[in-house]
């Protein structure tokens, strides 16, 4: 499969090619607050069939954090794109930045729940985590 998008003011684009390895949302504080309070919504995609088309992102990656990840974001809008995490093969690409986002269907599990708020929606039946299930 391949997947297009980029941020909201067009100027950072990507290509994310392969077969999604995983598509769920998250809970995490951090992704709440990236997203203004919701879970986020991710495709986990092979980091070798990832790369942008278009424009150069700004990273950021908290230094008090045990377990920190990398942020990719639009340097002129601010529009999260992918996480990158040190001790995984793949991007982390946030659904929202898909061109045509109906391609996601709908996540497979929820993670993180442990941050998850009162209004927060899992899917009934859905198998969901406190934090990252077991690999």
């Amino acid at each position: 499969m391949q997947f297009e998008g980029g941020c909201y003011c067009g100027s950072v684009r990507y290509t994310a090619e392969g077969e999604p390895m995983l598509k769920g949302q998250c809970h995490c504080r951090e992704c709440q607050y990236i997203s203004g309070g919701a879970p986020h919504m991710f495709l986990l995609m092979p980091a070798d069939g990832f790369r942008y088309t278009q424009g150069t992102p700004k990273s950021y990656s908290r230094a008090d954090l045990e377990h920190r990840v990398t942020r990719e974001f639009c340097p002129e809008c601010g529009t999260h794109l992918i996480t990158r995490r040190p001790d995984m093969p793949a991007v982390i690409l946030k659904v929202g930045t898909l061109d045509d986002p109906r391609l996601f269907g709908a996540p497979q599990i929820a993670i993180f729940t442990c941050d998850k708020q009162p209004f927060h929606q899992i899917p009934e039946g859905m198998p969901a985590f406190e934090r990252m299930p077991a690999r």
